[in-house]
């Protein structure tokens, strides 16, 4: 699934190659989970000029010239394609045609890739904007292991999988320790942690892939990497499975 330096990248494109086109129309293949009629979203789309291209979370958001907003969650498998004319994609969940008859495609083998019109405002931050503070506080709050709080959209928006194993072993936490049992000291660097992470990540898709919009790149990660078996510092990588894998080194401390 993409994550924050993914989709960081994919909206900084998308804005480069689309922002100022107008809509010439909306359709939808498949998209179950849309929370307006199709045809409403036509209605509502149609003839609005796309204003800009932003992340927000895990999602791309594309705002259009009434202030209406489109959000595209990609989900696991989700992926964006620009066309000329006519949309030959297969798995479309919906493309956007612009009046200069190019178009951008959202397409989904599994079908579960979500467009949502007009999404509510979501309380937790962006984890390239939370503060120590609100750190502290969430995880001073729960007994959950701390890889389980990073991942939780409801608290903190934007980390996943791969980026909670690369965040957490830069700031030698091991996945595993008890949130609320987290030093004080460990808490700031987890903080400083998620924040060069994700940024040098950002930066690392960007040289090797400038103008990616789908698809992810994974082969600067230093621990989160199936073709590594030591990290930087000479310590054996190890895996557990349980649902999703979990990529660490005995160089993290356990806290519980």
């Amino acid at each position: 699934m993409p994550e924050l330096p993914d989709l960081q990248v994919f909206s900084r494109n998308l804005n480069k190659m689309l922002s100022g086109k107008t809509v010439k129309a909306i359709t939808v293949h498949k998209a179950p989970k849309l929370n307006v009629m199709p045809a409403a979203l036509q209605d509502t789309l149609q003839g609005q000029k796309l204003s800009s291209v932003y992340r927000d979370g895990k999602e791309l958001y594309f705002k259009f010239s009434k202030g209406d907003v489109l959000a595209l969650h990609l989900m696991l498998h989700g992926k964006l394609f620009l066309f000329e004319g006519k949309n030959e994609n297969k798995y479309s969940i919906i493309e956007i045609l612009f009046n200069d008859d190019t178009g951008l495609a959202l397409t989904d083998f599994q079908g579960i890739a979500n467009p949502t019109l007009n999404p509510p405002e979501k309380d937790a931050p962006d984890a390239d904007a939370a503060d120590l503070e609100y750190l502290k506080t969430k995880l001073g709050k729960t007994k959950t292991n701390v890889k389980t709080v990073l991942l939780d959209q409801k608290i903190i928006r934007g980390i996943g999988n791969a980026y909670a194993d690369e965040i957490l072993w830069d700031a030698r936490i091991s996945p595993f320790s008890v949130s609320n049992k987290i030093p004080d000291d460990k808490v700031k660097d987890l903080l400083k942690s998620i924040h060069s992470v994700l940024k040098n990540a950002e930066e690392q898709i960007i040289k090797s892939n400038p103008d990616i919009i789908a698809g992810e790149v994974r082969d600067f990660m230093l621990i989160h990497n199936s073709k590594k078996k030591q990290s930087p510092t000479g310590a054996e990588i190890l895996v557990k499975e349980a649902g999703r894998k979990t990529y660490y080194t005995e160089e993290q401390e356990l806290y519980s």
